[in-house]
C-alpha cells in the first residue's frame, strides 16, 4: 500500500473519529439545555451547534494562515489577524441565530462584521502609514473573511435552523460531510478501475470523467440511505441533495486546485499527513454548505 494511502487511512479514521464525538457531543449538549431553552427562551429546542461551532473557530485559524499564503504568491498579502478575526465572527453570528433575543439585530451585526473587518484592514495599513498596495490588503482581508467566515456560516446556521418545517441536526452536517467525502473516495476508486478521460488535465490531471461519474453515484446512494434520519426528507431528495453537493464538492476540489496551481504548491500546508493542510480537508463541506442550505430551504418549503 502506497504510504499517502495509507497516511490517509490512518489519519482520516482519526479525523473521523474524533469528528464523530464531536458531533456526539454537539447533540447531547442540545438535549440537555433543552429545558433552560424552553422556559428560559420560549424555544422548543436546546442550544445546538455547540459542537460545530467549536469545531470551525478551532480549524479556520490555521486554514486562514494556509489561505493567506497562497494569496502571497500573487503579492496579495491579507492580514491574518484581521481576517481570522472576521471569520470567526461570522461563525459565531451564525451560531447566535438560534436566540430569540439575535434576531432584531442579526442582520444589523452582519453588516457590522462585514464593515469592520474591511476597516480594521485600512486602519491598520494605516496606523504604519503605508500606502502601497493597500487595496490588495484590504481586499485580500474581505476575500480572505468572505471564503472561509462566509461559507462556514451556512455550515453553522443549518445545523442551528429552526424555523418552518426544517430543523437542524447533528445528522444533516453528517450528511453533507458523507457526501462530499464519499464523492472523493467514489471518485478516486472508480478513477483508478476506470479512468480513461482527463477532467480538466491542465489544472487537476488525476481526475477523470469516469472517476466524477462513479463518485457522484456514490454520493447519490449515501444521500439516499441517509435521508429516512431527518425529516421530512425523502430519499429521492436525497439522491438530488447527495449528487449536487458531491458534485459542488468536487467544483471545491478545483477551485483550490486553481489556486494552488497559481501559487506553484501541491498542498496548501503539510499539518496532515496524506492530506496536506486543513484547507485541503475542508474546502469541499464548506463550498457544499450553501447549496445544502438552499436545498433544505426549498425541500421544506414544499
Amino acid at each position: 500500500m502506497e504510504r499517502t494511502l495509507r497516511n490517509r487511512l490512518v489519519f482520516g479514521s482519526i479525523m473521523l473519529i474524533a469528528l464523530m464525538v464531536l458531533l456526539w457531543a454537539d447533540d447531547y449538549l442540545q438535549q440537555a439545555t433543552r429545558g433552560w431553552m424552553v422556559a428560559g427562551q420560549h424555544m422548543d429546542e436546546g442550544i445546538g451547534g455547540i459542537g460545530v461551532t467549536i469545531l470551525l473557530l478551532a480549524v479556520l485559524p490555521p486554514a486562514v494562515i494556509e489561505l493567506a499564503t497562497l494569496f502571497a504568491a500573487e503579492q496579495v498579502k491579507p492580514y491574518r489577524i484581521i481576517a481570522t478575526i472576521g471569520v470567526s465572527a461570522l461563525t459565531i453570528h451564525a451560531f447566535l441565530t438560534q436566540f430569540v433575543w439575535f434576531e432584531n439585530i442579526s442582520t444589523s451585526v452582519l453588516a457590522f462584521i462585514l464593515v469592520f473587518t474591511m476597516l480594521l484592514a485600512a486602519l491598520r495599513r494605516a496606523w504604519r502609514k503605508q500606502t502601497q498596495q493597500a487595496i490588495t490588503a484590504m481586499a485580500g482581508t474581505v476575500l480572505a473573511m468572505l471564503y472561509l467566515g462566509g461559507l462556514a456560516w451556512f455550515l453553522v446556521a443549518l445545523r442551528v435552523k429552526q424555523g418552518g418545517t426544517f430543523h437542524g441536526t447533528t445528522m444533516v452536517i453528517v450528511m453533507i460531510l458523507l457526501a462530499v467525502k464519499f464523492t472523493d473516495v467514489g471518485a478516486y476508486f472508480g478513477g483508478r478501475a476506470f479512468g480513461k478521460h482527463k477532467l480538466i488535465p491542465w489544472l487537476s490531471p488525476g481526475k477523470t470523467w469516469e472517476g466524477l461519474f462513479c463518485g457522484l453515484m456514490v454520493a447519490g446512494v449515501v444521500g439516499a440511505m441517509c435521508a429516512p434520519a431527518i425529516l421530512d426528507l425523502t430519499w429521492d431528495r436525497g439522491i438530488i441533495f447527495g449528487l449536487i453537493c458531491g458534485g459542488i464538492g468536487q467544483v471545491g476540489d478545483l477551485l483550490e486546485s486553481l489556486m494552488k496551481r497559481d501559487a506553484e504548491v501541491k498542498d496548501s500546508g503539510s499539518v496532515i499527513p496524506g492530506f496536506g493542510g486543513v484547507l485541503d480537508v475542508i474546502d469541499s463541506p464548506l463550498l457544499a454548505a450553501p447549496f445544502a442550505y438552499l436545498l433544505f430551504s426549498l425541500f421544506s418549503s414544499r
